[in-house]
C-alpha cells in the first residue's frame, strides 16, 4: 500500500524523495529491516499468547538427549513467520503483480493446513495432527492454483532474444536483436551450457500441437515439487533452529536468482532466462529472510517457541513456488539438499525397516533413527552442534547454487 501512496505523491504532486519506492532494493531493505522488528519485538508477545493459551508442544518418547525438557514449549510460532512476512509485503510490493499474489496465496494456504494439523495436536490431543491424506490433498491444491497460473496467466511470460536479418547493401547484412515476451514452459538445468529444457518437449512425440498440451506435464511437475519441498521443509524441522536457519541460507540464494532474473540487464549480462515482473519477488524474499532470522532470536537453542507445522509447511510451500517461478525448481536437489535428504532418511528407513521385515521376520534400520538429524542425536551429537553444521552444509549448497550462474 506504502508503494501506491509514494507512487501517487511522486507522479501527482512531485514529492521530493518519493520516487526512491520505486526501487526494489530500497523497498528490500525496508522489507527486510520492518520484518524483523516485527519478528523480534512483537514475537515476544505472540510466544506469551501461546503460553497463555497452552498451546504447548506435545513430545513423544523417542529416547533422545533433552527431549523431555521441551515439552510444554510453544508452538505455533510459525505464526511469527507468516505475520511478519505479510505485513511488509502488503505495505512495500506491488499488489497486483502475479508472483506477489501466489506467494500471499501459498503463504496462506500452507499457513492455515499446517495451522490445523497442530490445533489437532494440541486441543484435540492427537498426536498425529491432520491425516497425511488431508495434507497430501492440501499441497496438491496449491499445486493446482500455482501450477494453473504459471501456465495460463497471461502476465508471466519469458524473454528471449529474437535474431532476424536486415540489409544494408549487397555485400553486408547486420543481425538485429529484438526483445520478444511469450509463454513458456521453459526452465533452466543447472551446470549446462545450453541450460534451457522446454517442458512441452517431453510430449512431442504427440506431433503437432503438443505444446497445446503441455500443461499436463507442467502443473503434475509443479504439485510434485511443492509437496516434496514442503514435506522436505517439515521433516527438518526437528530441533532447535534447525529449519529456519537452513530455509533462510536457502531463500537469500532465492532472492539473487531472483533479483538477477528480474533485471533485464544483469540477465543479460549473465546469458539467463529474463522473467520480466519477477524482480517483485525481491520484496517479497527479503520480508521473508528477515521473518525467519527473526523467529530464531527466539528458536535457537534452547527454542522459547517452536514453529509448528504452521511454520515448516510455509516455508516449503514458499521456496517451492520462488523457484518454480524463477525457473530454478532443478536446482532445489543442490540448494534444499538438507531437506531431501531428510525426506530421503525417512523413505529408506521406512522402507528399508518393511523389507527386512518381511523377508527375515525382524525390521531392520539403516540410520539409528530418521529423519537424518536425530541418527546424529542417537550418536551424542549434542543438537546445537547439529544445527550448526548442518547451517555450515547449507551455506555450502548454497554458494555452489549461485555459481551456477556461470559455471556451465
Amino acid at each position: 500500500m506504502l508503494y501506491y501512496l509514494f507512487e501517487y505523491l511522486d507522479k501527482t504532486m512531485d514529492v521530493p524523495g518519493a520516487g526512491v519506492f520505486q526501487y526494489i532494493t530500497f523497498r528490500s531493505a525496508l522489507a527486510i529491516i520492518l520484518s524483523l522488528m516485527i519478528s523480534t519485538i512483537y514475537g515476544k508477545k505472540i510466544i506469551n499468547f501461546l503460553r497463555n493459551q497452552q498451546v504447548g508442544e506435545t513430545v513423544r518418547e523417542l529416547g533422545l538427549e533433552g527431549q523431555t525438557q521441551k515439552a510444554g514449549t510453544p508452538t505455533m510460532g510459525g505464526l511469527i513467520i507468516i505475520i511478519a512476512t505479510l505485513i511488509p509485503v502488503i505495505l512495500l510490493t506491488k499488489l497486483n503483480n502475479i508472483y506477489i499474489i501466489l506467494l500471499i496465496v501459498t503463504t496462506l494456504w500452507m499457513g492455515t493446513i499446517g495451522f490445523i494439523d497442530d490445533y489437532i495436536k494440541i486441543f484435540k490431543k492427537d498426536k498425529q495432527g491432520l491425516k497425511g491424506i488431508f495434507k497430501v490433498i492440501g499441497q496438491v491444491g496449491l499445486g493446482l492454483i500455482v501450477g494453473s497460473v504459471l501456465y495460463f496467466h497471461p502476465g508471466v511470460t519469458v524473454r528471449e532474444r529474437a535474431t532476424g536479418a536486415l540489409t544494408i547493401n549487397q555485400t553486408e547484412s547486420v543481425v538485429t536483436q529484438a526483445p520478444v515476451e511469450h509463454k513458456s514452459t521453459t526452465t533452466t538445468i543447472p551446470f549446462m551450457k545450453n541450460n534451457e529444457l522446454d517442458y512441452a518437449q517431453i510430449i512431442a512425440w504427440t506431433g503437432d500441437g503438443y505444446q497445446n498440451w503441455a500443461w499436463l506435464v507442467f502443473i503434475p511437475i509443479v504439485i510434485f515439487i511443492i509437496t516434496a519441498v514442503s514435506n522436505g521443509a517439515n521433516l527438518t524441522d526437528g530441533i532447535d533452529g534447525l529449519a529456519a536457519g537452513t530455509s533462510a541460507i536457502s531463500v537469500l540464494a532465492l532472492g539473487i536468482f531472483t533479483f538477477v532474473s528480474g533485471n533485464i540487464i544483469l540477465s543479460s549480462y549473465l546469458n539467463i532466462m529474463y522473467i520480466p515482473n519477477s524482480g517483485e519477488m525481491t520484496v517479497f524474499i527479503s520480508a521473508f529472510v528477515g521473518a525467519l532470522i527473526g523467529f530464531l532470536w527466539y528458536n535457537s537453542y534452547p527454542a522459547s517457541v517452536f514453529m509448528g507445522d504452521t511454520g515448516s509447511l510455509t516455508i516449503g510451500g514458499i521456496i517451492a513456488v520462488l523457484a518454480i517461478s524463477v525457473r530454478k525448481e532443478m536446482l532445489l536437489p543442490v540448494l534444499c539438499a538438507i531437506f531431501f535428504a531428510e525426506n530421503l532418511s525417512v523413505i529408506l528407513q521406512v522402507s528399508y525397516f518393511k523389507y527386512t521385515k518381511k523377508r527375515y521376520g525382524e525390521g531392520r534400520r539403516i540410520f539409528l533413527m530418521s529423519p537424518l538429524h536425530h541418527h546424529y542425536q542417537k550418536k551424542g551429537y549434542h543438537e546445537s552442534k547439529i544445527v550448526t553444521r548442518f547451517w555450515v552444509v547449507a551455506v555450502l549448497l548454497a554458494i555452489v547454487s549461485i555459481v551456477t550462474l556461470k559455471l556451465r
